[in-house]
């Protein structure tokens, strides 16, 4: 376990270490370094009438990134903010460098001189830009600003909820269910979300993706032949270099009985530029290959967003989301259904949405579960199918996750079921007890 680091965010966070995107690479890619801008895409022929969504051409850059990157970054070209290596090496990461770009409130200014603050502190430009300069209450702010109440520890918290270090046999894995397990490539993330249930481990150079420790993981596999499923996540898996990650894919297929490889990332709302042709092109090699998403709210959905789930899309990579409910930010029927409905524009099905862990510092994130089942009940009916999440809770201790529904079963009445349809409508289903 990581102990609390001794000094304030806005220092700490400058010497925060290894930002691992290789096996010796302890800090982000040179800020120099530039990448070429991804090619178009070919032309395809429209037949009949073209439903038209946010662009998706190559070196899309949004209204408001291109605002935000004119009044902060002047002298930085559009092809170089597309570079994904730009972007991690010029996160924010300093009190100073916030408010040359937001009017801090004083709670946030507190927060960042706390001590007992452990989650690190990092925004891309990118995602910088989405940020009300304003309002310290817009959601996706909140999101990402550190808080004092995460100083706070309330009954039922933990630093390891979901006991994932009991179910460790070997280090930077969790094997809880029995056909498939959870492997850590790393702690480094573009964006740290301030209700990460990681944030005991991510940010503090903890784990990195080293060749020594990978082989042990892949060793454990291999031993177990029950593991067909192997989900990639950390940090985020997609911070790591092609070659590092294409070596990771290539030793997991290389194991007969893994059928299915997942990636867990947030890239593609925090840092949708890392979505190059490059990269689809290597992943496509490595079917059936699969992607979890974490969008949180409706205003992650823009044009760089919709053109990198495309382009994974496109690539063949089916795209699921997993949403964290979070008080005051996207707790509204509303709001979740704004961010179903563009999430299925990007292609990406609604997978779950969580109930908020109960990590260390966490309660002013999280809601009760009945607003959950209100959201779901929002849902289902007054939208797709395909748009409604499973609301799930992540039984603490390491349980697993527990699909949490509305009760339209009202009870029996004779041979038949009783329903409850989401207009709060009656209806009888034929279900004799003895067939």
């Amino acid at each position: 376990m990581i102990g609390a680091m001794k000094s304030p965010v806005n220092q700490r966070v400058m010497k925060n270490a290894p930002e691992a995107v290789g096996e010796t690479d302890d800090e982000p890619p040179d800020s120099a370094s530039t990448m070429q801008p991804p090619s178009p895409f070919p032309k395809r022929r429209n037949i009949g009438r073209v439903v038209r969504f946010p662009s998706y051409r190559a070196g899309t850059i949004s209204p408001a990134a291109r605002n935000f990157r004119k009044k902060f970054y002047p002298k930085v070209t559009a092809k170089i903010w597309n570079d994904w290596r730009w972007q991690v090496s010029n996160r924010i990461r300093t009190r100073e460098e916030l408010e040359r770009m937001l009017r801090l409130s004083e709670a946030e200014r507190q927060a960042l001189n706390q001590e007992d603050v452990k989650l690190p502190l990092a925004i891309t430009p990118y995602y910088m830009s989405l940020i009300s300069e304003a309002d310290p209450a817009q959601p996706l702010r909140r999101t990402v600003m550190p808080s004092l109440n995460e100083t706070v520890r309330m009954p039922g918290e933990a630093d390891d909820p979901l006991g994932e270090e009991k179910q460790s046999p070997v280090p930077g894995m969790v094997h809880r269910y029995p056909d498939r397990v959870l492997l850590l490539l790393s702690d480094f993330c573009s964006v740290y979300c301030r209700y990460c249930t990681r944030s005991r481990v991510v940010g503090h150079g903890g784990i990195h993706p080293s060749r020594s420790r990978l082989e042990k993981a892949f060793d454990y596999i291999r031993a177990t032949p029950s593991v067909r499923d192997v989900l990639l996540s950390g940090g985020d898996p997609l911070l790591l270099g092609n070659d590092r990650l294409e070596w990771i894919l290539s030793r997991l297929r290389e194991i007969p009985h893994v059928e299915i490889v997942r990636i867990g990332t947030k890239v593609p709302a925090v840092l949708p530029q890392r979505i190059t042709p490059q990269l689809v092109k290597m992943l496509k090699n490595y079917h059936p290959l699969w992607m979890s998403l974490h969008f949180t709210h409706p205003d992650e959905c823009t044009p760089e967003s919709y053109r990198a789930c495309g382009m994974l899309a496109d690539a063949g990579i089916p795209l699921g989301s997993q949403t964290v409910l979070l008080k005051g930010i996207n707790d509204e029927t509303e709001t979740m259904k704004s961010l179903m409905h563009h999430l299925m524009k990007m292609r990406v099905k609604p997978y779950y949405l969580y109930q908020c862990d109960p990590i260390t510092g966490s309660a002013h994130f999280r809601t009760p579960v009945a607003k959950g089942v209100e959201i779901i009940r929002g849902l289902r009916g007054h939208t797709s199918g395909y748009a409604v999440p499973t609301y799930v809770i992540d039984a603490p201790g390491g349980g697993g996750k527990i699909p949490v529904m509305p009760d339209y079963v009202l009870g029996r009445e004779g041979d038949s079921l009783l329903l409850k349809n989401f207009e709060d409508r009656q209806y009888c289903y034929p279900d004799p007890l003895c067939a």
